[in-house]
């Protein structure tokens, strides 16, 4: 995927994937611990049929975020995390499942991500509120990583 499309998508993620930034970064069940997933990421093309499927597989209950954010669906899954379904935003995009690990330290993080040998596909962003997040990829498959406020 071209490094320009990774940014609406990202930016869309930060904005469908909570509920409203607090001191957890969003997330209403309180802190992960470092290194759990923050948040899971499905792009898929029959969105209603993910939905049922973690609903009926997981109980998962999935609430409708709205046309202005993608037309996502997100819950609460145990543990702490949070998981966004939603069709792709363009023709480009392909499904995808992409988990955002949350960090201490997203910018010792990312560079350890680059040291190890990952490619950085969108480096450290702010996005007031809600934290900090960069992505790489390391052997096909795209990692996020994410520092709540």
């Amino acid at each position: 995927m071209k490094r320009y499309m990774l940014f609406p998508m990202f930016l869309f993620l930060l904005l469908s994937g909570c509920s409203k930034p607090g001191k957890n970064g969003g997330n209403p069940r309180g802190a992960a611990p470092e290194h759990s997933i923050h948040y899971l990421e499905i792009v898929t093309t029959d969105v209603e049929a993910a939905c049922q499927h973690y609903t009926k597989a997981y109980g998962w209950q999935f609430k409708p975020a709205g046309p202005e954010l993608g037309n996502s669906f997100t819950a609460e899954i145990p543990g702490g995390s949070l998981c966004g379904i939603r069709g792709p935003l363009n023709s480009e995009e392909t499904p995808i499942v992409r988990a955002y690990l949350r960090v201490a330290d997203i910018q010792k993080a990312t560079q350890e991500a680059e040291r190890l040998g990952a490619t950085l596909l969108l480096d450290t962003m702010d996005i007031p509120g809600w934290g900090k997040i960069s992505i790489y990829e390391f052997g096909g498959i795209q990692q996020g990583l994410w520092q709540v406020p």
